[in-house]
């Protein structure tokens, strides 16, 4: 049976999710594949082009929402980063490989455009909207990253209070603040 590139993103998710993206190589994906390493790149150019598709595929469990009202648009925007932070947080370096994939092809990670969307139906300037979507997922994946690191400097001691710094409650104040700092207040909840 011939490699499919869908197999191949596949492999490079469980990869990714079960040990961390420095575990994530190519000759590694040919091993779990047992294919020749030759044979990814048939597929993908490069680690980078695959790392995009991963990217996209991780965040394909987040619905599309419906395009709110102007007035509920800023909380759709703390629903959806909410939506999105759940679906990244257990997949370690996630906020990395999301950074690669923003720089390479921000187009194909359609959710964080959808961000952009729900601002401009509350009513952000054009001129400023891709800025603040930008603020928007900088806290985004800055929140994964320092709670997913958190974690890790934390295994195999016990629980301290800075660990829990970097959870739920402090990404959704992190929303609030930058939304209340556009103006557009989400409704508590």
């Amino acid at each position: 049976m011939a490699l499919t590139r869908e197999q191949l993103i596949d492999a490079a998710v469980g990869v990714l999710s079960e040990f961390g993206l420095a575990d994530l190589s190519m000759r590694r994906l040919a091993r779990e594949l047992d294919v020749q390493v030759g044979a990814l790149y048939w597929h993908v150019k490069s680690k980078q082009e695959l790392l995009v598709d991963v990217a996209a595929r991780l965040l394909d469990a987040v619905p599309r929402p419906e395009s709110p009202t102007p007035a509920l648009a800023p909380m759709a925007i703390a629903a959806l980063l909410r939506q999105l932070r759940t679906a990244l947080i257990t997949v370690p370096d996630s906020a990395e490989v999301m950074q690669l994939a923003q720089s390479m092809r921000p187009e194909s990670l359609d959710p964080l455009g959808w961000i952009l969307d729900f601002l401009r139906i509350a009513g952000v300037p054009e001129s400023d909207a891709t800025y603040a979507r930008h603020v928007l997922v900088n806290h985004l994946l800055g929140s994964i990253g320092a709670h997913q690191e958190a974690l890790a400097l934390a295994a195999g001691t016990e629980p301290s209070e800075s660990s829990s710094d970097w959870g739920d409650e402090a990404f959704d104040y992190g929303v609030r603040v930058i939304l209340r700092g556009m103006a557009l207040e989400p409704i508590a909840g």
